[in-house]
């Protein structure tokens, strides 16, 4: 088993600092909002966004898919009450060559082997889709 750390604190009512190796990240956590950090909730879109882009570095070279580039949006939306994220649908824009059963591979196992991305799945409904860049 991968076991992670992260250390948060409050820095003062608009907002609080995370640290996790010798990382830091800001974050919105006042009551106003703040429009230079993450809000808890774009931090759950970033961490999907990321685990999706960390994952096509592990298994483009497994595939040997021919990656130039690769972007992901993420759209979630929010139900006030209980509040809880209901759905988050997240677009893959990917740079290649590569034909629609390999684009439609690489989406398959990005999917599956996806810590973070699953994990949201179990909890709120989870819609994607992969394209070629225009």
């Amino acid at each position: 088993m991968l076991e992670y750390r992260v250390t948060a604190r409050r820095i003062d009512s608009h907002g609080s600092e995370a640290e996790a190796k010798a990382a830091r990240l800001v974050l919105d956590t006042g009551m106003a909002g703040r429009d230079d950090a993450f809000n808890p909730a774009e931090m759950l879109l970033a961490s999907l966004a990321a685990c999706l882009l960390k994952g096509a570095e592990r298994v483009t070279p497994m595939l040997k898919f021919d990656l130039r580039g690769i972007e992901v949006s993420l759209h979630g939306v929010r139900q006030d009450s209980p509040p809880k994220m209901v759905r988050i649908a997240y677009e893959i824009v990917v740079d290649t060559d590569e034909n629609d059963q390999r684009l439609d591979l690489l989406h398959r196992n990005l999917r599956k082997h996806g810590t973070i991305s699953n994990t949201p799945a179990e909890a709120a409904e989870l819609v994607g889709a992969i394209r070629r860049q225009d």
